[in-house]
């Protein structure tokens, strides 16, 4: 542990972690078992189209959540677009500000407008008077996002929704494995749109999915994933290349088979973290709200800058610096990005606490390369920092050069923004 200013990172001190630990830590279990899959795939000839080993990607998916249908695509963002098409989505859709980009963006690119509300504080979902507020007569659907795996306030939203006669669609990116009151994430409203990216717990290296409890909206999801081809001479609607290989689904698969372990070890650094920094000033970890604390893929820790004495930003970069590469989703959030920033067409209600959120939130490391005791030491650093702020801010305001992690690849400069 550190013991003076001298022997923090960003003051040229050694990192606590020389190798970093990062905040979606890709997880290739049984890679030999993995590689097997794989080789199965290339000696059949089947790679691509359907193939077998997608198929039993979407049924293993359909067993796990209780869906009815398992609709297996490239990526989430294809997953995303194929769902909107294929339920007729036209002008604006309401989503919230505080998600990754490709939320809008997948909207965006189709020719839908994204309309941006406000989060709840507790979880960081759609507000649902929010999203009232929002409601024009060009909205076609409510599209909220389980953010962290909490799940959305989705009987509310269902009200909305059916309040307005607009469909109710779920970007469940964050939330495979997730539950809502005994209700898996993915058997609610509509749809819902899923990523196995690398990234995440479970992944297929790159890929996504659609789960819907409707056979008819199943059928023509499938259909546009492949061109609109029905058969070897015939087209029946405009479709895109929104398939699945099976190099991929035998990642996938593989991935699928250590879902409870990932779930279980995820979910007690979870527990850990909210222990160890429960005395820590300034430093409040979130809640998760799904059944059981759901699937335990981000700790999501607030920061409060005049309990804890330093901003969230200057607190990632000395974190960072240390080797604990925590992040802070979703900056600037997406009101505040190109091209939705140029129209206040795209805001048309105050995001109060998606504001705060955006000065606030930081994502700290779990998966497979963090233990319990590695958990132990990033609290016991969050610990000493927070007892040292004075003396660190005193350090800063010197205009001292400061040192980045020599593996990090977000820092571009040597200097550090003070606390405002």
């Amino acid at each position: 542990m550190k013991q003076h200013l001298n022997q923090l990172a960003i003051f040229g001190g050694p990192p606590l972690f020389a190798t970093p630990l990062v905040v979606g830590q890709p997880d290739l279990s049984a890679p030999d078992r993995m590689l097997q899959r794989i080789q199965d795939v290339l000696n059949s000839g089947w790679i691509t189209n359907n193939g077998p080993l997608v198929q039993q990607f979407e049924h293993e998916i359909c067993r796990i959540t209780g869906a009815n249908h398992c609709v297996a695509v490239c990526n989430g963002t294809m997953a995303l677009q194929i769902m909107a098409k294929a339920g007729g989505l036209t002008g604006e859709v309401i989503m919230p500000a505080f998600t990754f980009i490709a939320t809008a963006h997948a909207m965006e690119w189709i020719g839908l407008k994204p309309v941006f509300a406000d989060v709840d504080p507790a979880t960081h979902t759609l507000d649902k008077e929010s999203v009232r507020n929002c409601v024009t007569s060009d909205t076609s659907a409510i599209l909220g996002v389980h953010l962290w795996g909490n799940p959305c306030d989705v009987d509310g939203l269902q009200k909305v929704a059916d309040e307005f006669n607009l469909k109710l669609l779920f970007d469940a990116c964050h939330a495979f494995g997730s539950r809502d009151r005994g209700r898996a994430i993915g058997t609610l409203g509509d749809a819902a749109a899923f990523s196995f990216h690398a990234t995440k717990f479970v992944h297929s290296l790159e890929g996504g999915a659609i789960l819907t409890q409707s056979a008819e909206l199943a059928d023509q999801m499938r259909l546009m994933r492949n061109f609109g081809i029905t058969g070897l001479d015939s087209i029946e609607s405009a479709g895109i290349n929104g398939k699945l290989n099976d190099v991929a689904a035998a990642v996938g698969l593989t991935s699928l088979e250590f879902t409870a372990e990932r779930i279980q070890h995820n979910r007690t650094l979870q527990l850990t973290y909210q222990s160890q920094l429960a005395n820590c000033p300034g430093l409040r970890m979130l809640e998760n709200t799904a059944d059981n604390g759901g699937n335990g893929q981000y700790a999501v820790v607030l920061v409060d800058e005049t309990e804890f004495g330093l901003s969230r930003d200057t607190l990632l970069q000395i974190l960072r610096a240390e080797g604990v590469f925590a992040r802070s989703y979703f900056v600037p959030g997406c009101h505040r990005a190109v091209p939705y920033a140029s129209s206040e067409a795209h805001c048309p209600v105050p995001l109060t606490t998606t504001n705060s959120i955006l000065e606030s939130v930081l994502q700290l490391p779990v998966g497979p390369m963090v233990s319990l005791r590695t958990v132990g030491r990033i609290a016991g650093c969050l610990h000493w920092i927070q007892q040292h702020t004075s003396l660190i801010q005193q350090r800063l305001s010197t205009g001292v050069p400061v040192t980045s992690h020599p593996d990090d690849p977000a820092t571009t400069s040597t200097s550090l923004p003070l606390a405002g």
